[in-house]
Order: C-alpha cells, then sequence, then structure tokens
C-alpha cells in the first residue's frame, strides 16, 4: 500500500499537493499544468481520463542519466485512441553509453537531431494535464521526469501514479500464496512488463521503445481493472 493512502485525513492528497503547488510554482507551464488538477481520489476508474507514460533513459540513475525518449499514450478503461499518441526523442545532458544504445537503440546521431527536453515540456504538459498518469516502475517515469525538470527549472514535478508493476506486485508479492513460494523456495514471480501481460493473455510486444511500452501499459492496466478490481474502483485506492 503506498504512502499517500497511509495519511490521516488531516493531510492533504494529491488534489490538495497539486493546487498548493500550482499557487507557488514559478515556470508558467508547470503552473498551468498543476492549475489543471487531478480526479477526486473517490472518482470511479471508469470515470478517469488516463494516459500511459513510458520514457527510455541512458541509465539507471535520475542523479547521473537522462531522458532519451518520452511515448505518451492517452485511453480510458473502454478504449485507446492511438490518433492521440505523442512520441518525442529529447537530447540529455548526459551523454550515451554503448550499453543504453544497445538497449533501446537511440544512438548519437538521433540525439544530436532531437530537442532538448525543455523546448517540448509544453507539449509533453499539455498531453498530461488533468490526466492521472500510468506507468510500469515509477522509479523510472516519476524520478526521472522531476529531476530532469528541476534540472532545466529549478522546480520538481510530482503527480499521481498508477503503477501497474505496484498493482501485480499487491497480487504476487504480498498475498498469502506469494509467501508460501518464497517459504518453499520457489523464485517470485516476474513483475516485467513482457512476463505480466502475458499473464493476462496479452500479445507479446517488442520492448524498450517507449511509444510501444506506454500502449502495451495501457492494454495492461485495463486487464488487470477488468480481472482484479472492476470499474467502479476508486482511483484513490489505486494510485501512489
Amino acid at each position: 500500500m503506498s504512502a499517500l493512502r497511509l495519511r490521516t485525513t488531516a493531510e492533504p492528497g494529491w488534489p490538495e499537493f497539486l493546487a498548493d503547488r500550482a499557487r507557488t510554482a514559478r515556470d508558467p507551464r508547470l503552473a498551468r499544468f498543476l492549475a489543471a488538477g487531478t480526479a477526486d481520489p473517490a472518482t470511479p476508474i471508469r470515470d478517469v481520463p488516463l494516459v500511459a507514460v513510458d520514457m527510455e533513459t541512458t541509465g539507471l540513475d535520475p542523479a547521473r542519466h537522462g531522458i532519451v525518449s518520452i511515448g505518451l499514450v492517452p485511453f480510458t478503461l473502454e478504449a485507446i485512441p492511438l490518433a492521440a499518441r505523442r512520441y518525442w526523442v529529447v537530447r540529455p545532458h548526459q551523454p550515451l553509453t554503448g550499453e543504453s544504445v544497445a538497449f533501446h537503440h537511440i544512438t548519437h546521431s538521433d540525439i544530436e537531431r532531437a530537442p532538448d527536453l525543455d523546448e517540448v515540456l509544453d507539449d509533453i504538459l499539455a498531453v498530461l494535464a488533468g490526466r492521472v498518469a500510468v506507468v510500469h516502475y515509477r522509479a523510472i517515469e516519476r524520478e526521472f521526469l522531476d529531476a530532469t525538470v528541476k534540472e532545466r527549472l529549478g522546480e520538481g514535478l510530482r503527480f499521481p501514479l498508477i503503477d501497474t508493476m505496484e498493482l501485480e506486485a499487491r497480487l504476487h508479492r504480498a498475498s498469502a500464496a506469494a509467501r508460501l513460494r518464497r517459504l518453499v523456495g520457489q523464485r517470485p514471480v516476474s513483475l516485467r512488463l513482457g512476463d505480466t501481460r502475458a499473464r493476462y493473455g496479452l500479445p507479446p510486444y517488442q520492448g524498450h521503445h517507449a511509444l510501444i511500452d506506454a500502449l502495451a501499459t495501457a492494454e495492461l492496466l485495463q486487464a488487470q481493472v477488468a480481472t482484479h478490481h472492476g470499474p467502479a474502483t476508486a482511483v484513490g485506492d489505486l494510485w501512489c
């Protein structure tokens, strides 16, 4: 269970946090995004506009590595309108490594022609505004976007996320069955995006492309809600 859901009712939640940050944000792009707010935590997930987010990076440490591509796929539980998808290759301040190029296939020549994230931030925030972001493993998308924006603007960017990996971990890492598996020495269930999709009968996609992985994450959340939660589930029970 996330820290936000452990707060007392006297402590602010995400809507209050975003409203407060909108009043203090110095950059007008951040202020507009934050002022759009987010859903009331009690809103059924079926009524919440969503956007799947995925990023490819030069490494795994947001303090030392940077974003090289971002994919956004707006969707709802009912549909994924692919015409609304957006994708950017961006130029990081940090150098590419041979390992990262082999991983996501974005090369030095690709980023030499690419804009800095600051140049496309308004477009990115326009897609995110008013929607609840959905990711698979928030330590990448949340931490890298916050660190990258803070590096450029001097102020960070935090907002609620639904983490499909965390939802799966609740089922397979915190359950009685998972504890029994550990007791008998069995390996834990994989939470990787492709392996998780396979458990729901979703088709395999080529991984490590931000737009394809964002689409894969959107489909996964639809399957998770349909199988384990239901469309009336409050968004506040899913986000973190």
